[in-house]
């Protein structure tokens, strides 16, 4: 079982792409193939609702719906493991400290520096390779 941590930067670009083989594209639609499993709390969920939800981005409320539902049917509810790691926006932390929580998982971002250099923090076309 490969287990992810998606930024929501992730799933906003991917919801967001014309292109569907654009990276973004294809690891969100990895959660739907069973090739990856997403790892979620309350606050990730929460900041998912609150910038899909966003007037700017124009989303379509069952799209939102649909994808925040894959993530909490497909996905697995953990805890964060306190890092100790400063990020620049503090909001961060959890998508970090959520991928700590299961041995082997990974953080999947669009926004590398504001991760600590670890090797779980991984671009799509990163996961992608790590995929595949």
């Amino acid at each position: 079982m490969l287990y992810v941590v998606f930024d929501t930067n992730v799933i906003v670009s991917a919801m967001l792409s014309h292109n569907p083989q654009s990276s973004t594209v294809k690891v969100v639609e990895s959660i739907t193939l069973g090739k990856v499993t997403p790892l979620y709390n309350e606050e990730i969920l929460a900041e998912y609702d609150d910038v899909l939800h966003r007037t700017k981005f124009n989303l379509d409320e069952a799209d939102v719906s649909n994808m925040i539902g894959a993530v909490i049917k497909l996905g697995v509810r953990v805890d964060r493991i306190e890092s100790g790691d400063r990020f620049p926006d503090p909001a961060d932390a959890v998508f970090f400290e959520a991928a700590l929580s299961k041995d082997g998982s990974f953080l999947v971002t669009g926004n590398i520096r504001h991760y600590p250099q670890n090797p779980i923090v991984v671009t799509p076309s990163e996961l992608l390779a790590i995929i595949v």
